[in-house]
């Protein structure tokens, strides 16, 4: 199994832990304001294999008290159970990010106990979700399907919204909000413009702005946070 990326420590990507990032190629989604956008497609080029990052792992033993699993989609990887179940053995809690369009995949992880922690992306609001994610028209069943899942709370978890002025208005957050209401906890992350989005001419929003969509947000979610300003 290819790795294609990994951050060796880091004090932000799981709540509450020391934990490592480790990055899988591929998408099903073309997210504009996408920061990976090298981890989108099939080729480029693996950091290292999966005996690699376990022998990293143990060495890291004591020191990280976590593993993030992210990507790309880290789901549409057909190896990943098989890994995490390694991770595991090693005795490290996992965190896995995920856009939540294979929630057959994560109902398993969760199911075998694989996974400690779930962040899955809320794009948008219903209406705007197929332009969020670079699509003409998308089908919600899948994450529909997802967010049923983690509000069942079999699993600790999040949701998260990353916010771009040119995608995301007050609407959007009474929608998000009705959507998910009840949810444990939701953060609205502020898009940071790179050159590696896929999407020029994307703004973050005004700080004022996304504070207005917080307090929105808590209304259906009381825990509602900011990340990113």
């Amino acid at each position: 199994m290819q790795i294609h990326g990994l951050q060796k420590m880091t004090l932000l990507d799981y709540p509450g832990k020391v934990a490592c990032t480790v990055f899988f190629d591929g998408c099903n989604f073309r997210c504009p304001f996408c920061h990976n956008s090298e981890l989108l497609g099939v080729g480029f080029p693996p950091l290292m294999n999966d005996g690699e990052l376990l022998a990293f792992l143990e060495k890291r033993k004591g020191i990280l008290d976590g593993v993030c699993i992210t990507g790309g989609e880290p789901l549409m990887q057909k190896e990943l159970p098989q890994l995490l179940e390694k991770i595991k053995e090693l005795g490290f809690p996992v965190k896995l990010d995920t856009n939540g369009s294979f929630p057959d995949i994560l109902e398993d992880l969760i199911h075998r106990g694989l996974v400690d922690y779930v962040a899955m992306d809320i794009k948008n609001s219903p209406r705007r979700y197929a332009t969020t994610v670079g699509k003409e028209q998308y089908d919600l069943s899948k994450v529909e399907k997802s967010i049923a899942l983690l509000l069942q709370g079999k699993v600790d978890y999040e949701f998260r919204t990353t916010v771009v002025a040119q995608l995301h208005d007050e609407d959007s957050f009474h929608d998000i909000g009705r959507w998910i209401q009840g949810a444990k906890r939701y953060f609205l992350q502020c898009f940071a413009p790179r050159d590696t989005v896929l999407q020029s001419g994307l703004d973050a929003p005004a700080e004022e702005d996304l504070r207005r969509y917080a307090e929105i947000a808590r209304i259906y979610v009381p825990e509602t946070g900011v990340r990113g300003v």
